[in-house]
């Protein structure tokens, strides 16, 4: 059913950008488009998580400007991550889930960073980019487990 996770993403990105920001906090938003990743990585093949990574990220760095290509690197490689860590567990525990967006989000910033200064971007600011992303990992672990949990609420109606 690869359009229900393509009409995820979309979703997900549509959302990410027009009403996330209206849910900051402390300049921090959750990002729906990780989330979506890291769940479809956790059920998915190694290699469909990294063509949905690369989508996603592609996508990402279309949509933000000046971004080069550092987005579609570190969200593939962070699908690739996570599909690899999902191998010893069930996709449905969500402490393993909260567990691994919150490790993942702190891998893809430290990653898309690492992209960031090789394309030229100054790196004087790593103290903040650093709290701003343990924020945003704890933000995308509770809205994992929230998307988790209707997820299970939905799977039980229709199941």
């Amino acid at each position: 059913m690869w359009w229900i996770a393509a009409g995820v993403l979309l979703l997900a990105l549509m959302l990410q950008t027009t009403l996330m920001h209206y849910t900051r906090i402390r300049n921090v938003e959750a990002s729906l488009v990780l989330v979506a990743v890291v769940w479809y990585a956790l059920r998915a093949d190694l290699q469909s998580a990294a063509i949905y990574g690369l989508a996603a990220g592609l996508l990402e760095d279309i949509l933000a400007t000046g971004t080069g290509a550092a987005w579609t690197i570190s969200t593939t490689l962070c699908a690739i991550a996570a599909s690899i860590a999902s191998r010893g567990f069930f996709a449905d525990s969500i402490p393993i889930g909260t567990t691994l967006v919150f490790a993942i989000t702190l891998v893809r910033a430290l990653i898309f960073w690492i992209v960031m200064g090789l394309e030229g971007y100054p790196s004087g600011l790593g103290a903040l980019h650093f709290h701003e992303a343990l924020f945003e990992a704890l933000l995308n672990a509770i809205l994992m487990a929230i998307v988790m949990l209707l997820a299970r609420r939905f799977e039980d109606r229709f199941a």
